[in-house]
Parts: C-alpha cells; sequence; structure tokens
C-alpha cells in the first residue's frame, strides 16, 4: 500500500504540478542556512533513536531466523524509509515553489503535502485519503498490540488470562483517544518522544555489547534520566534561566529554532 501511495503521489505530481520558476529564487530553500545543516543531524538521529522504542520492530527483530535475514530486513527497510521521508521532504519544496504552500491565509509548514495535494484531480485526492488513513489505522494497531504484548510479558510475565489481554487491547484506545484529543500539536508530542529516546537510547545500546555484560537495567535507568537531566541543564545555561530550560525539555519552541537550543539539546 505504501509502494501504491508513493507511485501515485509521484506520478500525478509530476504531472499536475506546475512549477513557477520565480518562486524558487525568492523562496530562499535552496540557500545554506543555520537551520538546515543542523536538521542533517537532527532528524536522522531523531528518527533512528525513536526507532528503539517501537515494540512491532523489536517483535520483528525476535521473530528473524538468523542475523542474515535480520541484516536483509534492516537494510531493505532503511532504503525504503529513505525514498519515502525524501519523497515526503520534497513535496515541501514543491508546494513552495508551485504557490500551495504558505497559502492564503498562511498555514502551518506541516501540511505542505496536504496544500500540494489539494491542487491534484479529486480522484487522486480521494484515493490518498484512503490510503493514508489505512496506512495510520494499520500502524496504530500494530503499537497497540505491541503496547499489550509488552505490558503482558514485562509486568506479568505472560500469566494473564488470554481474555484479560484481548480486553486490554480494546481499554487502550480510550487514553490514546483522549491524548490525541487534548494534545495542543501532535507534532509536539512526537518531538517530546524523539527527545526521550535520543537522551535514553544510547545508555540501551551499550547494554546490547557483549563486553558491557555487567550493564543492566539499573544502570540504563539512570543514564536515561540523566541524558534528561543533561538537557535541563543545558537550556538552563543556554538561555540563563531554568524556567526557559524546562520550557526545552517539552520542545515548547517547536524544532525550527532559529538558534543552537534544539541541537544542542
Amino acid at each position: 500500500m505504501v509502494v501504491g501511495l508513493v507511485i501515485l503521489a509521484v506520478i500525478t505530481v509530476g504531472v499536475e504540478t506546475k512549477i513557477e520558476r520565480s518562486l524558487v529564487d525568492s523562496s530562499g530553500l535552496l540557500d545554506a542556512s543555520l537551520l538546515g545543516w543542523q536538521l542533517i543531524y537532527i532528524l536522522p538521529v531523531a528518527v533512528l533513536t525513536n526507532d528503539f522504542f517501537i515494540s512491532g520492530f523489536w517483535m520483528r527483530t525476535f521473530a528473524s531466523k538468523t542475523d542474515r535475514d535480520l541484516i536483509m530486513g534492516v537494510g531493505i527497510a532503511t532504503l525504503a524509509v529513505t525514498c519515502i521521508l525524501l519523497l515526503v521532504g520534497v513535496s515541501g519544496l514543491l508546494a513552495a515553489w508551485s504557490g500551495a504552500w504558505p497559502g492564503n491565509p498562511p498555514q502551518e509548514g506541516s501540511i505542505a503535502l496536504f496544500l500540494l495535494l489539494e491542487q491534484l484531480p479529486a480522484w487522486v485526492v480521494g484515493i490518498v485519503l484512503v490510503m493514508v488513513v489505512s496506512l495510520s489505522t494499520a500502524a496504530f494497531d500494530s503499537f497497540q498490540s505491541a503496547m499489550v504484548s509488552t505490558g503482558s510479558n514485562d509486568i506479568f510475565r505472560n500469566r494473564l488470562n488470554l481474555w484479560w489481554i484481548r480486553a486490554a487491547v480494546i481499554l487502550i484506545i480510550f487514553p490514546v483517544v483522549v491524548v490525541a484529543l487534548k494534545s495542543p500539536d501532535i507534532l509536539q508530542v512526537y518531538l517530546i518522544s524523539d527527545l526521550v529516546s535520543a537522551s535514553s537510547i544510547p545508555v540501551l545500546v551499550i547494554g546490547l555489547s557483549d563486553r558491557c555484560y555487567w550493564w543492566r537495567g539499573l544502570e540504563v535507568i539512570v543514564g536515561g534520566l540523566g541524558g534528561l537531566l543533561t538537557v535541563f541543564i543545558f537550556g538552563t545555561i543556554y538561555f540563563g534561566n531554568a524556567q526557559d530550560g524546562a520550557n526545552l525539555l517539552l520542545l515548547e519552541g517547536g524544532l525550527y529554532a532559529e538558534d543552537w537550543s534544539v541541537f544542542g539539546m
């Protein structure tokens, strides 16, 4: 489905989107900038470390019969994800150069892809919407099952009755919906999870080495909390007050800051 969505979007955008060459230079998107160089580091680290927290990936990892199967699967997935992220990112450039973004009134850059798709024929928009919703629900289904399975294994050691597990899969929907409705910005939720993963995953990876056989759960927990503490300390020193240092933990200013705060974080 993902491949079909990419092929459909690429073909229709290539045929229907008209680039205004005057907007290419005036947009300044091809010029070097501090934020652009920072994102070359920030985004790969955020995506890579956040994947370590996705239980569905670990389930597939442990399902691999051999290391060769695991390496092959990771390689194929990395190539596919890289291509998809590249195409989605380029859609922002096309939206700006075609005049679809920022629009009137100006819209957030996070919806540039949908502003670009809005210019396509209605039948294409309809198919894309159906496919995007299907992909979202499929991903949610995997995350939902993985969370319950992880809790059943780590907390109850798989001693719960199967019907309790099935009930938990249903009940977990309600807090997820509440968080989705109450969150001021879903992107901020993702950014906070990226911060937690970037602060915690390095100490977790240390334990995967045979040389660090003595590395246990306590070290990982203390190291992860220490990583978050260093973000607060950095923010306090950088901004000169503890309040802004605490706000940096919540990424109140967003990802696209025109200073070194997010990069240092």
